[in-house]
């Protein structure tokens, strides 16, 4: 019975008597060793806590450094003029090159971006050249200035002295030039390969402010001829679809403004070279 008291005070239990009276006890908490401290209990070996060292998830991330922006609203040059040529190729822009990033320029890169999963921001940044770099070839001259304002090269040698319409085939261009002077220069189209403009040096004959075409039923406002039914005119065609058109042998100019100051300068007996 002694044993069993014992036991009931280790558990806190009720021990019946022999005369069935139950002496109840108090029950005695017996703390059991655990290999885990409790909360705000020193291990035993002494020492201060420590808690467990943050995961990765734990630790502050910083924000990502945005690509660096290579050009944007505003800037101009021949790198612009090359984005917009690539722009071309994948068919987000449709005017130009120009060589200046202007708006719609702006809405080509932000529709690339955002089709490729890109920030929109319409800036050319690194990243974004790269994509496009990768889905693009290199443009040549052609594509670098197909809408014209390409540099003229260097004026043929016969357009050095005297009043002349310096024309070159290789880089589109109409050199207004006096005296080995360039007055003006402006961007120009030339014949098909079946109705090709001619070369050589020519004079203008007759100049017709109100032209139209008789052979094509065609206007040619501004004509100013030099060889036969061949003349430098503007073309409402040329203005409206660039280079993806040609003339039927005549210099075709596409600034109204532009060849309408020219006509107002030149005269009947000035100088035309047209050369490669």
């Amino acid at each position: 019975m002694a044993g069993l008291a014992v036991l009931a005070a280790l558990t806190g239990c009720t021990v019946q008597t022999p005369d069935g009276e139950g002496e109840r006890r108090s029950p005695v908490h017996i703390e059991l060793p655990s290999s885990t401290p409790s909360p705000g209990r020193t291990p035993s070996g002494g020492g201060t806590p420590r808690s467990a060292p943050p995961s990765d998830d734990d630790k502050p991330r910083a924000a990502p450094t945005p690509p660096r922006v290579l050009w944007s609203r505003g800037d101009t040059g021949r790198d612009v003029r090359e984005l917009q040529a690539r722009l071309r190729q994948v068919a987000w822009l449709f005017e130009g090159p120009t060589g200046t990033y202007d708006e719609p320029t702006q809405r080509a890169v932000s529709g690339f971006q955002g089709k490729r999963g890109l920030p929109r921001t319409g800036k050319a940044d690194a990243v974004t050249w790269r994509r496009l770099l990768a889905m693009t070839r290199e443009p040549g001259r052609w594509d670098l200035y197909l809408m014209g304002g390409q540099p003229a090269d260097p004026p043929d040698p016969r357009c050095r002295s005297g009043r002349v319409l310096c024309i070159d085939k290789t880089s589109r261009t109409l050199r207004w030039m006096v005296d080995g002077r360039t007055v003006s220069t402006t961007a120009v189209r030339f014949g098909s390969q079946g109705t090709p403009t001619r070369e050589g040096v020519f004079s203008v004959y007759w100049k017709s402010r109100d032209h139209v075409s008789t052979l094509y039923d065609s206007p040619m406002p501004y004509a100013m001829f030099f060889s036969g039914g061949q003349a430098v005119h503007f073309s409402a065609d040329f203005a409206a679809r660039g280079y993806a058109g040609a003339s039927h042998g005549c210099v075709n100019v596409r600034d109204e403004a532009a060849i309408a100051r020219l006509y107002a300068q030149v005269r009947n007996g000035d100088k035309v070279v047209v050369s490669w």
